[in-house]
């Protein structure tokens, strides 16, 4: 059924074409055949939910009996009965997901054929609401069966539970401050987890190797900026240019594009030894920009920079969360990620401008250019001290199965086109029930729901479908692989994925222009102290978490993600139009508010870039190597080295031409992402 509509939306086309249909018939009969496939699927989801009702109701007396009477070995089968019926939730649930899947792209394909935003009225309400009204119910039943437990009045929480009410999340994408932060951190997990994937074994999470993680996304973040108000003074007491400070702090993001590589492919590994590795090259990097100074040597400055940005380990600090945190709290974890990044950020500055002092300590220099490199290098020797004794190193899987094993449960099938219009897309997966015939008692429909349920992959499909697939399709078996070399992952990005990460190039390198030349350019406009631009920095990187409140609790609520993406676009665009050097004399108030501007919905627009990139980026790039999280750190990592580049370069047409050089690349990339948005709008959801 589901080829059979996709080959009526191209009948449709070419019937329109040649002036046989009118588009006002084409939509109506469209819809219609929405309609049809919706109710059907609905209808399934009630029969099989008053199954499970049905089910809960006979456990439920069988408790009742229990209470009575009670037989440990009966209750221990008993709670098991209980996890199987939350299994089977959790199928249908999956169900529910590929066919929503396989309508969004059916309705992507309608939108880009006849112009149409279809999807606009559209969308997972039938299928999502039929759910929802109908597993206030279940859910309340499934809470009574813990109080089956030998202490019942401890807050026990099977996990299956908690698989479920992930997937009813995710089938709802229900949005709060707390899930907007984490998608900052763009920790990738799949759009529903395979019915027989069991969630995360809580034995490989530990509390104090999360802390560890977080401290050290937050250290790395402190040490990324600290340098920031002082690198233009530390470049001239060297015999360089002010704007050789453009290089200094893009060196560190030079050798973090390669170091995201190897840190992310060695947390496949071990976490552990990643993060000594880490904690002992920024050491050994901080040092190095420290005694710079006093070898008066700009190589061995640049050298420490360097070092630093080799020990991000930013990759696996995200691979941990992901890998490591039960899902119960990795969103929590996801959004204490971003939350450490943003204070990290702003600390960094703050703490450069309270190191304002001078003074020799066995012939080292400690000054305000020397002092952020002692600081951090000694922060790093607490930490790998710390690390040493509090990380527990998880235990590593030793083969990873990407084929889903066989449990019971249930086994879906609607035959004559009930559920088939609707299923995935290219060698779709499809959840079939078992036989057409209606058993003729409930104890044989009982038998007949708890049978497996068979995911199968469709055989063939018509060459000329197969034309029309996203790079993003994949079987269900590839859908499982993790994504190991930068040639399948780059296959695997489709148009939407590409303008998201220009996206967030751009904003990346607008705020590094923004941030990294702060020092020179109000030194040179507003002669301002060190201390002064260590306020103005820190005071951008303090809006980031109230910024996300307001558009995580309140915006994102009221607004879809694609229409506040567009709208941030094009008030960053009107910020760097804003800080233009044109008008006679350049103001504090005119740098400070186009500045504010700029950076503010620079991180509005990261919020929802990440979050739709989340969405849009294949499921196979939560695992593996290059992974989505890596990819989107290679865009910034890369955005920044430009930005820096830019500014170093721009320094040989002297400080009066800096601020407007550097500006005009950011304008011309804003412009081009806003269009290249306007022409993928109705592929983001």
């Amino acid at each position: 059924m589901e080829r059979l509509m996709k080959k009526k939306v191209k009948q449709y086309a070419r019937q329109i074409e040649a002036g046989g249909l009118e588009r006002r018939y084409v939509l109506k009969d469209f819809s219609r055949m929405l309609d049809n496939q919706i109710e059907k699927i609905v209808l399934f989801l009630l029969e099989q939910q008053g199954l499970l009702a049905s089910r809960l109701d006979d456990l439920g007396k069988q408790q009742d009996a229990l209470q009575e009477e009670p037989d440990f070995a009966k209750i221990s089968d008993l709670r098991e009965a209980y996890r199987d019926v939350g299994r089977d939730l959790l199928k249908l649930l999956y169900f529910v997901e590929i066919n929503a899947i396989g309508l969004r792209k059916i309705l992507k394909k309608f939108d880009k054929r006849f112009g149409y935003r279809f999807t606009d009225y559209y969308g997972l309400g039938a299928v999502v609401g039929a759910i929802s009204r109908n597993l206030a119910e279940l859910q309340d039943r499934q809470g009574s069966y813990l109080s089956i437990y030998d202490q019942p009045a401890l807050p026990l929480q099977d996990p299956v539970i908690d698989t479920i009410k992930a997937a009813v999340d995710r089938l709802s994408y229900s949005t709060n401050f707390l899930t907007f932060l984490g998608q900052h951190a763009l920790i990738m997990q799949e759009e529903l987890p395979a019915p027989s994937e069991e969630p995360v074994d809580d034995q490989r999470y530990h509390f104090m190797s999360l802390l560890l993680n977080l401290a050290n996304t937050f250290l790395y973040m402190v040490n990324t900026y600290i340098i920031v108000p002082t690198a233009d003074d530390y470049s001239m007491s060297l015999g360089a240019a002010a704007t050789v400070c453009g290089i200094v702090i893009g060196a560190m993001a030079v050798a973090q594009i390669f170091s995201s590589v190897y840190f992310s492919a060695w947390s496949n590994r071990s976490y552990f030894r990643p993060l000594v590795f880490s904690s002992i090259v920024l050491f050994i990097g901080n040092a190095m920009y420290a005694m710079a100074y006093d070898f008066n040597s700009i190589a061995v400055l640049l050298l420490g920079r360097l070092f630093c940005g080799l020990g991000s380990a930013r990759a696996v600090n995200r691979r941990y969360i992901s890998d490591c945190v039960p899902l119960k709290i990795r969103m929590q974890a996801s959004a204490g990620f971003v939350s450490a990044s943003a204070l990290g950020m702003a600390c960094g500055p703050a703490l450069a401008g309270l190191l304002q002092f001078k003074f020799k300590f066995y012939n080292m220099t400690i000054d305000q250019n020397t002092s952020p490199g002692w600081l951090m290098a000694f922060a790093w020797l607490i930490y790998l001290i710390w690390l040493w004794i509090s990380f527990r190193e998880p235990a590593h899987p030793t083969e990873e199965k990407h084929e889903p094993e066989s449990t019971s449960g249930m086994y879906f099938e609607i035959r004559g086109g009930a559920t088939g219009g609707l299923g995935n897309d290219s060698k779709c997966t499809r959840i079939h029930k078992q036989h057409a015939k209606a058993p003729a008692n409930s104890d044989v429909l009982e038998k007949g729901v708890t049978q497996p349920l068979l995911i199968s992959s469709e055989a063939h499909q018509d060459e000329d479908d197969d034309a029309e697939y996203d790079g993003s399709e994949e079987t269900s078996e590839d859908s499982r692989a993790p994504i190991n070399s930068i040639g399948a992952a780059y296959r695997l990005l489709t148009p939407s994925v590409k303008v998201q990460l220009l996206i967030y190039f751009m904003l990346k390198y607008a705020m590094e222009i923004l941030l990294s030349e702060s020092s020179v350019v109000t030194t040179y406009y507003f002669n301002w102290t060190t201390g002064q631009v260590a306020v103005f920095l820190a005071c951008l990187g303090l809006t980031v978490l109230p910024v996300n409140v307001v558009v995580g609790s309140y915006i994102s609520n009221m607004f879809e993600d694609r229409q506040i993406l567009l709208v941030s676009e094009i008030v960053v665009c009107l910020g760097i139009l804003m800080s233009f050097h044109v008008i006679i004399p350049y103001s504090v108030p005119q740098y400070v508010i186009s500045g504010l501007i700029m950076f503010v919905s620079a991180e509005v627009l990261e919020g929802v870039n990440l979050s739709l990139l989340s969405r849009v980026m294949s499921s196979r790039l939560s695992r593996g190597t290059f992974n989505g999280g890596l990819l989107s750190t290679e865009a910034g990592t890369i955005a920044r080295v430009i930005a820096d580049a830019t500014i170093t370069l721009a320094g040989y047409l002297g400080e009066s031409s800096l601020l407007n050089v550097t500006l005009l690349p950011s304008l011309v990339i804003c412009i081009m992402s806003i269009v290249a948005t306007c022409f993928t709008y109705n592929s983001l959801y």
